[in-house]
């Protein structure tokens, strides 16, 4: 069966997956499962998710009228939720939704700019899930998916798409370099910043939640916003990067958590989120910003060098109990696939293609007849987990990729750009 196939039938699975309310469609986390208690519109889990399929399924052919119907639909319940909208995160928030009415082609931006900007406090973004104990009230993140990053990373997109957000990007930036630590190879970021925490932080330092995504969008916002001395500080927060991996014949990873301990599975994964796939743009949002050189090496020569890890990984065979158990774009091998047709179309060199093609073809063997996939806990006594649907962790997600690479494999090389992924391919020419 062609990728394209069977991204038509985990599409159609997901569509039968729709419920509707009287704000409009919504989706359950997995098949037949509750209605959300929250974060139902974001595009971790949510509706909002399926806007990004219909962007992708935009350049395979024309929409249906019933995906005419939904994505109206998704652009309303978005736009209707902002008011009340209080979290801000890329994820389930604010962010997301001007992730998601970009890629709808829809307005309703400059509401969620002029939202965030009435929530914002002194430090920043507060959001509910910093209310544990160890946490001071008011506290605030740092990073690119669910912190002050994410607000930064939001109104950049916002600007690329013709909407004033200049002083909402400056201060956020202005609001992450005050949360800088300084350590002897460079800068440092944490998740929370120790000055909101009653307990030694632990440190998640690749893309999602930790340094290289905040070295990321400090990189793309000093190019966009004309400030140096934000590109000099993801330049001095990559130098610190570096140093916490490990560099070999096999590329460089960065620990999934640090201090690592046992409890924490496996020490090194290669997803989107903790892993080289993700903390690989890093090093292209360095290379958009001109940075010429990382620990005396180019951003080109890091950025292969997190892809190699990857490669070079076992991806995407499940190799022992807690490795690689999951096939979605957050986290598993969706995520990895689209990373490297990314690399593909950056670089122009055929291993990548080649691995984004075993990806899916990995994909293809794991799904199942009905259009779905079912990722693994190998702690359970039934390791099983249930079939999700959204885009993060779930057959959206899946069947964009796989639309995305039957294109790439029959010549098509247009890429839909995301908040998450533009300057990839907008990067500067690979150095000699």
């Amino acid at each position: 069966m062609r990728y394209g196939e069977v991204a038509e039938t985990s599409w159609a699975w997901v569509l039968n997956q729709i419920r509707w309310d009287d704000d409009g469609p919504w989706i359950p986390e997995s098949a037949d499962g509750a209605k959300p208690d929250e974060y139902i519109n974001g595009i971790h889990s949510g509706i909002g998710g399926l806007a990004h399929v219909l962007a992708e399924i935009r350049l395979v052919r024309a929409w249906t009228s019933a995906e005419h119907d939904l994505a109206d639909a998704i652009g309303d319940r978005i736009r209707t939720a902002i008011p009340a909208t209080s979290a801000t995160t890329f994820f389930d928030g604010l962010v997301s939704s001007i992730g998601v009415l970009t890629a709808l082609d829809q307005p309703g931006t400059s509401a969620c700019l002029e939202r965030l900007r009435a929530l914002q406090t002194a430090d920043g973004w507060p959001e509910s899930f910093l209310d544990e104990p160890r946490y001071e009230p008011g506290a605030v993140a740092n990073d690119v998916t669910l912190g002050t990053g994410a607000v930064l990373l939001g109104a950049l997109w916002a600007l690329r798409h013709g909407v004033e957000a200049g002083d909402l990007a400056d201060g956020a930036a202005d609001l992450l370099l005050a949360e800088r630590e300084v350590v002897p190879a460079g800068l440092n970021w944490q998740f929370v910043s120790r000055r909101f925490r009653s307990d030694e932080p632990t440190e998640m330092p690749n893309f999602s939640h930790g340094l290289a995504g905040i070295v990321a969008v400090l990189a793309l916002a000093g190019a966009d916003l004309g400030r140096a001395e934000l590109v000099d500080a993801a330049q001095r927060g990559a130098e610190h990067l570096v140093t916490l991996g490990t560099t070999d014949d096999r590329g460089f990873r960065v620990p999934r958590v640090i201090p690592w301990a046992a409890r924490h599975g496996d020490e090194y994964t290669y997803n989107w989120c903790h892993g080289g796939a993700g903390t690989a743009l890093a090093f292209s949002a360095l290379e958009y910003a001109g940075v010429p050189a990382i620990a005396g090496e180019s951003p080109w020569r890091w950025r292969r060098r997190c892809l190699d890890s990857v490669r070079y990984s076992g991806i995407p065979e499940r190799l022992h109990p807690g490795f690689w158990d999951n096939d979605g774009r957050c986290c598993g091998t969706a995520g990895v696939g689209d990373a490297f047709l990314d690399a593909w179309l950056r670089d122009g060199e055929k291993t990548d293609l080649e691995f984004a093609v075993r990806m899916a073809d990995a994909l293809v063997g794991n799904a199942y007849p009905d259009g779905y996939w079912r990722f693994v806990e190998h702690k359970n006594e039934d390791p099983l987990l249930p079939p999700g649907v959204g885009w993060m962790q779930g057959a959206a997600g899946i069947s964009a990729y796989l639309f995305r690479l039957q294109r790439a494999v029959d010549g098509d090389q247009r890429a839909v750009d995301r908040m998450d992924n533009w300057w990839v391919s907008a990067a500067r020419p690979r150095p000699s």
